[in-house]
């Protein structure tokens, strides 16, 4: 094999007026990939208008609310992510516009505009010319499997530059297997930085390159192909291997470990048969068409068993046809598909089976995105054909019937697979777009400012988490209302006592506050219950608390204005105002244990309680 520099291809000279047909067919279907992509990301905007931010986008603006643009806020891990990329235009885009979904919306689109391009372009650099190029675009822009980058911005602040990084990065080792010249391996290691900028998923672009290469770019059988990766392009594995290993050095100081053990065999075999039919099959011809929901995040695959039958069926015909059209490098693209998903369900396997969300890891979408930006590449190479020009270990003859993807007479056929595969993909979107438009976070922050603007003056709140399936308990502390709410330029203000205290209902509603928890046991003196005079007393409870933060609600009956402590158990103590009459007062303590200790600074004073409750704030019962 020659080993010497292959130089770059001159520009053609210039054609006669109108162009020569094969001139004529490449402007042609660029206009129609043109259109395929701004009709795409059109679709895309509109699924994604219908939503809003949720879940993880929440903690993701309070972290940039609270921080400057200093290393330990980009470099900080966020859910065990290394992503600064993320959190700077997170940062930038949060103090432009707040909670105003448009910048975010705009940025994604933005995104997912540059992403289509750029596969077009590798497409066209990698594939043999004409209209079958279009088919695998297609099969990335009208993907379900990618709804979730581009509607959900947690997600597609990752899964964007990652996949732009995934088609950079191959588009380089391309150029340079076909040239050698070295500012394609600079290229090629620029593109693996900005996608762990990003994300560390990011580092599988490494594996991409090295399988495209692998399978599209050698002849021969396993060893063969595998040791004539290794030898002929050593320089791009010397720029990754060191790319990589400074990164995992860097990235696996600041984390911790993810790795978890599948609790059985039928964990495994469940995760295997989601991923591959109900999410992957289905989603490269359009599906899943059925979805279930997922609280306020985006919807999980969920296809009856007929259409993953038929999914698994239209995968195998293509494969056939294609394997039947180009023998050998057909296989070899979808070799490369499967060797990547593979790569990506060990890992997938390996960080999610054994948590709380294996049972349904293997059909969410966003967890294979990536993977659809390999599918392109594979059956574009497998139903077009890799171009062999300036690339000497590609020189087989070509197959005849591949000819018959250039002739007029299939023009019909392609026409009739893509629009067949965009009906298919925009009846799975619209379902998907019904289920994303369900938005409780939105629908509690509109609902909960609207009321703040309408509170009178000296509303104030204790801090309690969010609901649920607003912000989750494992984000916490940005679960918390004082988090969740600090972007707001008029937000809620938070005490640690009050005589009137006020709480957010599960619908952001603002209501009058109660505790509901562990009560006192009834008073011994009958009209009062406690007396508090003279001497601290101690109250018991109904039960026993854990050590930790309370809130404590006490009425009473004063005859006078004085000063007070109160302490849980032999917790913190905590000192508040007592006001003649009939009142109650609300307090944050730190203790645990089956009494409450309450001692008036005025031994003269006269207080009466039989009414103590120790637990968590919540909205008063109707009534």
């Amino acid at each position: 094999m020659s080993m010497a520099p292959q130089p770059e291809r001159s520009s053609p000279p210039p054609a006669p007026a109108g162009g020569t047909p094969i001139q004529s067919i490449g402007l042609t279907v660029t206009a129609v990939a043109a259109l395929l992509i701004v009709v795409s990301v059109g679709a895309r905007a509109v699924i994604a208008h219908r939503g809003y931010l949720t879940y993880d986008d929440f903690p993701l603006i309070s972290m940039a609310e609270k921080n400057g643009l200093a290393p330990d806020y980009l470099f900080g891990l966020f859910n065990n992510h290394l992503m600064p990329g993320g959190q700077l235009v997170t940062w930038i885009t949060h103090h432009t516009g707040g909670f105003t979904y448009t910048p975010y919306l705009v940025l994604l689109m933005a995104g997912q505009l540059t992403v289509s391009i750029a596969l077009y372009r590798l497409l066209r650099l990698m594939l043999e010319p004409g209209w079958a190029v279009l088919v695998p675009l297609s099969i990335f822009l009208f993907s379900p499997l990618t709804l979730e980058a581009t509607s959900w911005w947690a997600v597609g602040i990752n899964m964007l530059p990652m996949q732009l990084a995934m088609i950079l990065a191959v588009g380089a080792q391309v150029k340079y297997i076909r040239t050698r010249r070295p500012k394609h391996l600079v290229t090629l290691g620029l593109s693996i930085v900005l996608g762990l900028f990003f994300f560390e998923k990011a580092l599988l672009a490494v594996a991409l390159v090295f399988l495209t290469t692998l399978c599209l770019y050698t002849r021969g059988g396993p060893f063969r192909s595998l040791w004539t990766t290794i030898r002929t392009w050593w320089q791009s594995w010397a720029v990754l291997t060191n790319i990589s290993v400074l990164f995992l050095l860097f990235y696996l100081a600041r984390s911790t470990s993810s790795l978890r053990r599948p609790s059985s065999v039928d964990e495994v075999l469940t995760f295997i048969t989601q991923m591959f039919g109900n999410t992957l099959l289905p989603g490269l011809i359009g599906g899943p068409w059925e979805w279930m929901a997922a609280g306020d995040g985006a919807p999980v695959t969920a296809p009856a068993e007929a259409y993953r039958w038929a999914a698994l069926a239209g995968v195998v015909l293509l494969m056939a046809f294609t394997v039947w059209l180009r023998g050998t490098e057909a296989a070899r693209g979808w070799l490369l598909m499967f060797l990547y998903t593979a790569l990506v369900a060990g890992l997938l396997g390996a960080t999610r089976l054994g948590s709380i969300y294996s049972g349904v890891a293997g059909a969410v979408p966003r967890y294979i995105a990536d993977v659809v930006v390999v599918a392109a590449i594979a059956v574009g190479a497998a139903l077009c054909g890799v171009r062999r020009d300036g690339i000497e270990t590609l020189t087989a003859p070509e197959r005849p019937r591949a000819r018959l993807l250039t002739v007029p007479r299939a023009l019909p056929v392609m026409a009739a697979v893509l629009v067949a595969l965009m009906v298919s993909a925009g009846f799975t979107t619209l379902r998907f777009g019904d289920e994303w438009a369900v938005k409780k976070g939105r629908d509690y922050l509109l609902t909960a400012t609207a009321e703040l603007a309408a509170a009178p003056a000296g509303t104030v709140f204790m801090d309690q988490p969010v609901p649920e399936d607003v912000v989750g308990r494992l984000s916490q502390p940005y679960n918390k209302q004082s988090e969740f709410f600090a972007p707001l330029e008029k937000g809620p203000i938070f005490v640690t006592q009050s005589k009137v205290l006020s709480a957010f209902d599960e619908q952001g509603h603002i209501r009058r506050a109660w505790v509901n928890g562990v009560g006192a046991r009834p008073g011994p003196r009958q009209g009062c219950g406690y007396r508090l005079s003279g001497s601290p007393i101690s109250i018991p409870l109904r039960g026993t608390l854990l050590d930790y933060w309370h809130v404590v609600r006490i009425a009473y009956l004063s005859d006078k204005d004085t000063s007070a402590t109160a302490r849980i158990g032999t917790g913190e103590v905590v000192p508040f105002d007592v006001h003649r009459g009939l009142n109650e007062i609300f307090l944050l303590a730190y203790g645990g244990g089956d009494f409450v200790e309450v001692d008036l600074a005025d031994r003269t004073a006269g207080v009466c309680t039989d009414e103590i409750t120790v637990g968590q704030v919540v909205p008063a019962p109707a009534g």
